[in-house]
């Protein structure tokens, strides 16, 4: 018996882990609407990927801090797909590494609006897709985190921030959602060589460097974080939900060593 499918959104679909979650989930099946920001080209690459190996996809152009392009782009997808009931939020941005007196309010609310803004926005038209009732087929959601949602760096006043608000939105959701059988969990990543971490991968004493200081001692890849969030939106995973995921080789385990 062939798996059910499913509409899946992947925000961020264009490159690094949201690529890979939505080649991965159309691999599994399921067809893909994905979000990119201003790449065209590269949410066009994806799609043509998908559609090569058989399987169905769209791109749409998405700010997922704008409500209206959020609607617009939930009834693309139900338009093409039918009711969404995956949604991964792997749009985002990083820190700057400014520090906090220095930092306009300006980028402080810009990245707040990317990384948290963002997914409250996703997640509520989702909600309201699939409609009140306990009996409507439920689905599931992934927020893409990170390990610094509560281990801090200097200059990250508003990454943070933002990815600590995830962290409490994504708890909240899942508590609020469960009786509609709507499960919200999160994955909080450490070091994924991405374009978020571009510099290293330009730089191999960077790397070497970086890497040291990770206990398995190596970065992770968007496909390890992918097939880590294609579990969690499995029926394999329907009695998890308010959990956040750490993936990050033990990052995380090493503050305070050393001293």
């Amino acid at each position: 018996m062939e798996p059910e499918s499913h509409c899946a959104i992947v925000s961020g679909g264009e490159s690094g882990i949201g690529r890979a979650c939505a080649l991965a989930l159309a691999r599994a099946g399921h067809p893909v609407a994905l979000t990119y920001h201003t790449d065209e080209a590269a949410g066009a690459a994806v799609v043509a990927e998908i559609e090569r190996s058989g399987g169905r996809a769209l791109a749409c152009r998405t700010d997922v801090a704008d409500e209206a392009a959020v609607g617009a782009l939930f009834t693309a997808a139900e338009a093409a797909f039918g009711v969404v009931r995956l949604l991964v939020n792997a749009a985002g941005v990083n820190m700057r590494g400014t520090p906090f007196a220095e930092m306009p309010l300006s980028q402080f609310e810009s990245v707040l609006r990317a990384d948290l803004v963002g997914p409250f926005l996703t997640c509520r038209r989702f909600v309201r897709g699939l409609g009140s009732g306990s009996d409507g087929g439920g689905g599931r959601i992934v927020n893409v985190s990170s390990i610094h949602e509560r281990a801090p760096r200097a200059g990250g006043a508003d990454y943070d921030s933002a990815k600590g608000g995830l962290a409490q939105l994504t708890a909240t959701l899942a508590l609020e959602l469960a009786p509609q059988k709507i499960a919200v969990n999160a994955v909080a990543p450490g070091m994924i060589l991405t374009p978020m971490n571009q510099s290293a991968l330009d730089d191999p004493a960077e790397l070497r460097r970086k890497e040291a200081a990770i206990p398995w001692g190596r970065a992770g890849t968007a496909d390890e974080v992918a097939a880590l969030i294609l579990f969690l939106l499995s029926p394999a995973a329907d009695y998890l939900t308010g959990a956040t995921v750490t993936i990050d080789g033990g990052l995380s385990l090493t503050v305070a060593q050393g001293a």
